[in-house]
């Protein structure tokens, strides 16, 4: 999963975590055996030999070669307490919503004799959780980040622009554009 909003949706998954992951790398290692079943499944889903996977283990090796550490901290964070992710998830899906932080270039379609500039904003927005549960089933079914930009920015424009239809009703499309950074809570 690549682009600013998936990363950001990782990060806050991370920032749920109720226990860190195992940080050296016999514990990693002794974790991802216990998930996937065996050293030879492990060695698979890293790229390395099951020799290698079983010096980790045992501590022979004390250090990874620097892609591999990558690769065998991206497998932990990604299997680690996935019941917690899950229940966040759900809750921002159904009752807590999502919070947005964000500064972008915003663009708009709006009525003649108003401006419709594309300019940087810094905005801090909380997104109901409808709009939450669309994120995340486009992140599931593996949505582009211009989809999921585009999510967002319907959020946006409905909360933020329109003021949840009190104002600005004109305004028919909002665009996401040159994030210099995104942030999500939920």
């Amino acid at each position: 999963m690549a682009g600013e909003i998936g990363e950001a949706i990782e990060r806050a998954d991370r920032e749920a975590f109720t226990r860190q992951p195992p940080k050296t790398l016999k514990g990693q290692i002794g974790y991802l055996i216990r998930q996937l079943g065996s050293a030879k499944a492990v060695a698979q889903e890293l790229g390395v030999t099951a020799d290698s996977v079983n010096r980790y283990r045992r501590g022979a090796r004390k250090h990874a070669r620097t892609d591999v550490a990558t690769k065998i901290d991206d497998a932990v964070r990604q299997r680690w307490q996935p019941q917690v992710r899950k229940r966040r998830q759900k809750q921002a899906a159904t009752s807590g919503g999502i919070t947005v932080e964000t500064r972008a270039r915003f663009g708009y379609t709006a009525p003649v004799g108003t401006t419709d500039d594309g300019r940087f904003r810094r905005l801090t927005v909380h997104l109901p959780p409808a709009y939450a549960q669309r994120l995340f089933d486009a992140r599931t079914a593996g949505a582009s980040d211009q989809q999921m930009r585009g999510i967002i920015a319907e959020g946006f424009k409905e909360i933020y622009f329109q003021d949840s239809g009190g104002r600005a009703t004109g305004l028919s499309d909002v665009t996401l554009n040159d994030i210099d950074y995104l942030d999500l809570d939920y």
